[in-house]
């Protein structure tokens, strides 16, 4: 029997494991209908629901990349929340997608706010709205507690002691020792871009 009749071994062909896609872009409605949702939904802040719909529903961003940005936009004047739409819209859309961003943010609270802050000019006073508004600032702490021990597990996981340490340092100065904001600020910033250069440096092959 000849060689080429003889049937050829083929080595098992093994499928190299696809990346995971890229989320696409948003269009400008749908970053318009995203941020109204979570304006709608934000009772006791829009950083919980904002955090979870660009982080776990759409992966529009990484929880790294959404700390980031977030870092960003606290030490900008303005509400952060506001400042997070604009500069994620721009992210993916540009100024359009920061307009849209924006207006879905703050539309739809206006015209409720405008609103509930005439039936309480009227009503303020009955004791049972005032026990329902006391009930719900408690649930809104939970919540804001809730989204700030979500935002540190990134950092945690890293576990850089250097990282850790001016975290804690910030903390204690701002909420233990009430040194005024500005100053901390002043000097924990710089400090902050450091480490993260540093670290970064050393990361990169």
């Amino acid at each position: 029997m000849s060689s080429e009749s003889m049937p050829r071994e083929t080595a098992p062909v093994t499928s190299l494991p696809e990346a995971p896609a890229a989320p696409e872009r948003p269009e400008l409605l749908e970053l318009f209908v995203a941020f109204a949702k979570m304006s709608l939904a934000g009772f006791g802040g829009v950083l919980v629901w904002a955090r979870r719909a660009i982080v776990d529903q759409h992966r529009w961003m990484t929880a790294d990349e959404f700390n980031e940005a977030f870092a960003l936009c606290h030490f900008l004047p303005g509400p952060n929340i506001v400042n997070l739409s604009v500069v994620f819209g721009a992210r993916f859309r540009g100024i359009p997608g920061s307009i849209a961003a924006f207006l879905g943010l703050v539309g739809p609270p206006v015209v409720i706010v405008t609103v509930l802050a005439a039936i309480y000019a009227r009503y303020g006073e009955i004791p049972a709205l005032q026990r329902t508004l006391a009930g719900v600032s408690c649930a809104a702490v939970g919540l804001f507690l809730a989204v700030i021990a979500r935002m540190m597990m990134p950092l945690l996981k890293r576990r850089d002691p250097v990282t850790l340490a001016l975290l804690a340092a910030v903390f204690i100065a701002i909420g233990v020792v009430r040194f005024p904001l500005v100053p901390v600020l002043i000097v924990a910033i710089p400090l902050s871009v450091a480490v993260t250069f540093v670290t970064r440096r050393k990361a990169t092959p």
